[in-house]
C-alpha cells in the first residue's frame, strides 16, 4: 500500500514534532537542573546528536522511498534536512556561547583552525547552510542540473560529521561509534551510485 498525500502531511507534522519537542525537553532540562555537572558539554552533545539523527534520517529517505516503493516519501527529505541544519546551528551556537563565552567569541576563528575536529564540524555546518539555502523549488529551477550535483555534498557531511563527533569525545563512548556505523551503512547502501561517479 502506497502512502497518500494526506498521510505524508501527517508524517510531516510528526517529524516537525520530532524536531521541536527535543528542544523543549532541553530547555526544561536546563531549568530543572537535570543535566550533569558539566551542562555545557551536555547541551553541545545533545544538539550535535540531534543534528546527526536528522542527517541520518535525511539520507534514509531515498532508499526507503525506492525500495519501499513509496515515491511520495521524498517530500519529507527537505524537512528533515532543514531540521538537521537547525540542530547543527544550535550545536555551533552552544559551543560558541557556552564553551568560549560571549566575551571570547573573537577566539572562535582561531579555535576552528587550531582544532581539527572543530574544522570538520564547521565545514559540515557550512555545507548544510548552503544545502538549506538551495533546498527550495526556486533554487532547484535556477540551478537546473547543477542542483543535484551541489546536493551530493550531503555525502561529504555524512563522512565529516561522524568523524567530528568521534574526534571530539575525549573518553570512550559507544554513541559516536554507533552514529559512525550507521553513516557507513548509508554510504555503502549507495555504492552503485559512487561507482558510477568513478567511471
Amino acid at each position: 500500500m502506497r502512502l497518500t498525500g494526506k498521510q505524508i502531511t501527517g508524517l510531516k507534522v510528526l517529524l516537525h514534532l520530532a524536531g521541536f519537542l527535543p528542544f523543549l525537553w532541553l530547555i526544561l532540562s536546563i531549568n530543572q537542573g537535570w543535566l550533569s555537572a558539566d551542562p555545557a558539554k551536555d547541551i553541545q552533545h545533545f544538539t550535535g546528536r540531534m543534528a546527526l539523527k536528522f542527517l541520518l534520517g535525511t539520507l534514509l529517505v531515498t532508499p526507503l522511498a525506492r525500495y519501499g516503493r513509496q515515491p511520495l516519501l521524498i517530500r519529507v527529505r527537505r524537512l528533515l534536512g532543514l531540521w538537521c541544519f537547525a540542530w547543527a546551528t544550535l550545536h555551533l551556537v552552544s559551543y560558541s556561547l557556552l564553551e568560549l563565552g560571549i566575551a571570547n567569541l573573537s577566539l572562535l576563528g582561531s579555535e576552528l583552525i587550531s582544532r581539527p575536529y572543530l574544522t570538520l564540524g564547521i565545514i559540515s555546518w557550512f555545507i548544510l547552510l548552503l544545502l538549506s539555502l538551495t533546498s527550495f523549488q526556486k533554487a532547484q529551477r535556477k540551478l537546473g542540473k547543477n542542483w543535484q550535483k551541489l546536493h551530493n555534498a550531503i555525502y561529504l557531511v555524512l563522512i565529516l560529521a561522524p568523524v567530528h563527533y568521534l574526534w571530539s569525545v575525549k573518553t570512550f563512548s559507544p554513541q559516536p561509534w554507533i552514529y559512525a556505523s550507521l553513516a557507513l551503512i548509508l554510504l555503502l547502501w549507495r555504492y552503485k551510485k559512487f561507482r558510477q561517479w568513478l567511471r
